[in-house]
């Protein structure tokens, strides 16, 4: 599956002028050599070719020793004190395998509830929150109705697996810097931690080389969190930490993803308060 998908990233990335234009430009503004345009590009396709697998995998087969852990003594510590612990990952490496191990390692005790943008065409819609709800794993929706749901998770104990790099809404986020240029950013952490009085830690999994399975870090933020409900201090510590995970493995990065783009408009209501 790597292997075809490194083809079909190299093959997506010359056949579309626009997802070439992102990613040159953004792994510039990091600071990085175009020489890493290229492993990028390949590592992007490596990311879809393993979602048929993952999506359409039977909760009786585990991942196992295709996923390897570090630093878990942090997730342990954290998750003992019973205040709940907020997930962070960039959209980066094999992020879509986080959750699956996470229920496996500690959903029978702790189960983790993950938000996701629900896709605009219906069937897709529907295959994608069937595919990832598992034993130990909870998916929500981006809406009120979700965010409702992480907070309970929270105060149960539980984990919530967050993705903070995605542009938000309007009326959702503020303007923080991200690799130097302003990004609308969510403001979702900040209320998340403070309201639930959770930790909040790094979380995000790299793609082996040679095929040889994932890597899942965990791992504290190089600076400590605000200490105030400020959004705009929350926002601009969430892009620090994510530009930190960032560096640790640019290649794997999803560069292409046009971060710094104006927010959607809200959607409008849909009776279940979102």
């Amino acid at each position: 599956m790597h292997v075809l998908g490194a083809g079909i990233g190299w093959l997506v990335y010359w056949g579309s002028p626009t997802y070439r234009r992102h990613l040159q430009s953004h792994v510039a503004l990091a600071g990085l050599p175009q020489r890493s345009v290229s492993p990028a590009a390949r590592q992007a396709g490596r990311m879809l070719a393993e979602l048929p697998w993952l999506w359409g995998r039977s909760a009786a087969t585990p991942l196992g020793g295709r996923v390897h852990w570090d630093n878990t003594a942090r997730l342990d510590a954290a998750l003992a004190t019973g205040k709940g612990v907020l997930l962070l990952s960039p959209h980066i490496g094999a992020f879509e395998v986080i959750a699956q191990s996470y229920a496996e390692r500690y959903g029978a005790q702790r189960p983790m509830t993950a938000l996701y943008r629900p896709a605009r065409k219906a069937w897709l819609r529907d295959l994608v929150a069937q595919s990832r709800n598992r034993p130990g794993l909870i998916t929500v929706p981006a809406q009120l109705s979700g965010v409702r749901q992480m907070i309970r998770a929270l105060r149960r104990g539980d984990a919530v697996g967050l993705l903070p790099d995605q542009v938000p809404p309007e009326g959702q986020g503020v303007w923080a810097p991200f690799f130097g240029m302003p990004a609308y950013t969510m403001t979702l952490v900040g209320r998340l931690a403070r309201q639930a009085g959770s930790e909040v830690l790094l979380l995000w999994c790299e793609r082996l080389p040679g095929s040889a399975g994932h890597l899942v870090r965990v791992q504290d933020p190089p600076q400590p969190w605000p200490d105030s409900d400020d959004a705009q201090a929350w926002a601009e510590a969430v892009n620090e930490a994510m530009e930190y995970v960032i560096r640790q493995s640019p290649e794997q990065y999803l560069w292409g993803y046009n971060r710094y783009k104006q927010p959607r408009s809200q959607p409008q209501s849909n009776g279940d308060g979102a």
